[in-house]
């Protein structure tokens, strides 16, 4: 049995509005589901407070990288395949560099892409589940859940309403 979770929705017109309703929602203890806006705003990511990891697995992505590629170059050209001629050293380590900076830069992007695509639940063919379609337009949106809203909806309401809401309304979503 799929449970539907039923939200909260504010709509604001312009960023000024929406973040004067976002300080105010949080200052009075509002748990704040979501905020979607068509572009990002310093504000409301700072405000948000979700902690991401994904730089420090970006950080280790590129120590595997470069562990792997140096030590998989070395292999190959020192232990697996020598070349021996013409005065060439034992090991070309100045030839592994640029080659290495390349393949870490992508190592970590491929790597970093999947980490996100997996933790956001983002694939191929998945339908994305829109709040509202405003929101990819010119519209900016609070999203509560109402089960953790933290304070009553109707205070919420009007909260929203007095700090520059052109809409609030409720919506079902699973």
């Amino acid at each position: 049995m799929i449970m539907n979770k039923k939200y909260l929705v504010g709509v604001f017109d312009n960023e000024h509005t929406l973040i004067d309703a976002f300080d105010k929602a949080l200052a009075k203890g509002v748990v704040i589901e979501e905020v979607y806006t068509p572009y990002p705003i310093h504000e409301i990511l700072t405000g948000m407070k979700t902690k991401t990891n994904i730089t420090t697995a970006a950080f280790f992505y590129g120590v595997f990288a470069v562990i792997m590629l140096i030590g998989g170059m070395y292999y190959a050209a020192v232990v697996d395949w020598p070349l021996h001629f013409g005065g060439k050293p034992f090991n070309t380590f100045p030839s592994f560099i640029v080659i290495t900076i390349v393949a870490t830069i992508l190592t970590i992007t491929l790597l970093t892409l999947l980490t996100f695509s997996v933790r956001s639940k983002i694939y191929p063919g998945k339908k994305a589940d829109i709040i509202d379609i405003r929101a990819t337009d010119d519209k900016f949106i609070i999203l509560l859940d109402q089960e953790k809203m933290g304070i009553e909806k109707p205070e919420v309401t009007k909260l929203f309403q007095t700090n520059g809401a052109s809409e609030v309304y409720e919506k079902e979503s699973n």
